[in-house]
């Protein structure tokens, strides 16, 4: 927030990208475990920033956010899309026998049926650190990207300066209060998806390269709900009913890891999560939006994404409690009870939404008003 007010939004999500893309790197060519974990922490500390600065800065230019923020937002997943199946190609193309196949290339059914094949039981895992080396060079095309925003310098006359501390009282409205404490809980649980699903999936039955793209699934039923259901749906049964849906396809998804068949059915599961992303997450950084007065919506916004961080960083910690708890080694090889592993976010993100339709009752200026008031 200090480099946002000395040079703007602008400039401010530039450097975070920049220098996160060189820390990205870092971590693909050394492989301490205590040099990953300081770039970690240090790539964290500059790409939490700039979910504050792009949402304050989309916020500002939009006329309805409503209306609009979805089909803005939509983009972001795209880019998610983007990044999942990218992954999968990179990795695919540092398979020798893949890299043959394309090189014999012929319009046979022969030759695309091989390809198919080796493209969902690839003959080697890839190259050491692909994974670093993309984000890296995701995150340099990112920041440049910044540099094309519209130039949204802060605004010199009536703001508070002391817009965190003003955002912090936010908290005395008890809905605003169950709201944040709610996405808090929600968002521990969520290490439960991102963590381990990779290697649920693989245990399924899933090629270990193709689970990038197969959790796309996740982001293509994320862009269907940004781009065609959030509008219609907040306009037609609310901001409040839109979140409550929200909070409740994450014990869905949860229901269906824990059952963990049939393949098919666990893979359209991933669904669930673009629902709770878009109506929960989406929908409540445009609460946040209607919540707070204009001069610290930014500061509102970031308020929610350090509750958010710091859910994610305690939600991790849990995991690895829970998944100790159930996990069994058998002839050197770890075993996971899935089942039990995955019940524990069912019941807590289940609990979330009972208490989300109890205690969230906000008055209707918070969920439709464009221009709150103070």
């Amino acid at each position: 927030m200090l480099a946002y007010r000395a040079a703007g939004r602008r400039p401010a999500a530039f450097a975070c990208n920049l220098v996160g893309g060189v820390l990205i790197i870092l971590m693909g060519i050394y492989h301490s475990l205590v040099i990953i974990f300081i770039l970690t922490g240090l790539y964290a500390v500059l790409s939490a920033p700039t979910m504050a600065l792009t949402n304050s800065l989309t916020f500002h230019h939009l006329k309805d956010p409503d209306r609009e923020f979805g089909a803005i937002r939509v983009w972001g997943t795209i880019g998610w899309i983007g990044a999942g199946l990218g992954l999968t190609l990179w990795r695919h193309l540092g398979d020798p026998g893949f890299l043959t196949q394309l090189g014999g290339f012929s319009l046979s059914g022969d030759w695309f049926g091989r390809l198919w094949d080796l493209w969902w039981q690839p003959s080697e895992a890839g190259v050491p650190g692909d994974l670093f080396f993309l984000g890296g060079g995701c995150s340099f095309a990112l920041g440049l990207f910044c540099l094309i925003l519209p130039a949204t310098p802060p605004s010199r006359q009536g703001v508070k300066p002391l817009a965190f501390l003003e955002a912090l009282k936010l908290l005395k409205d008890r809905n605003f209060a169950v709201f944040l404490a709610i996405a808090f809980l929600v968002v521990t649980e969520l290490s439960f998806y991102y963590i381990p699903t990779s290697g649920f999936l693989k245990d399924i039955g899933i090629s270990e390269a193709n689970i990038p793209s197969v959790m796309t699934t996740a982001q293509m039923a994320e862009i269907f709900v940004l781009a065609l259901l959030l509008p219609p749906t907040i306009k037609r049964i609310g901001l409040k009913w839109t979140l409550a849906l929200g909070v409740i396809a994450w014990p869905m998804r949860y229901v269906i890891f824990a059952i963990g068949k049939p393949t098919w059915l666990v893979v359209a599961s991933l669904g669930f999560h673009g629902f709770g992303f878009a109506f929960f997450f989406v929908a409540g950084q445009i609460y946040v939006n209607n919540a707070a007065h204009k001069d610290i919506r930014a500061s509102a916004q970031s308020l929610l994404a350090v509750a958010l961080g710091v859910g994610g960083l305690i939600g991790t910690q849990i995991f690895k409690g829970i998944k100790y708890l159930f996990t069994s080694t058998a002839g050197g090889v770890e075993v996971t009870n899935w089942t039990y592993l995955f019940l524990f976010p069912c019941a807590l993100t289940a609990a979330c939404a009972v208490a989300y339709l109890i205690f969230f009752k906000p008055p209707r200026q918070q969920l439709a008003a464009k221009e709150p008031a103070a």
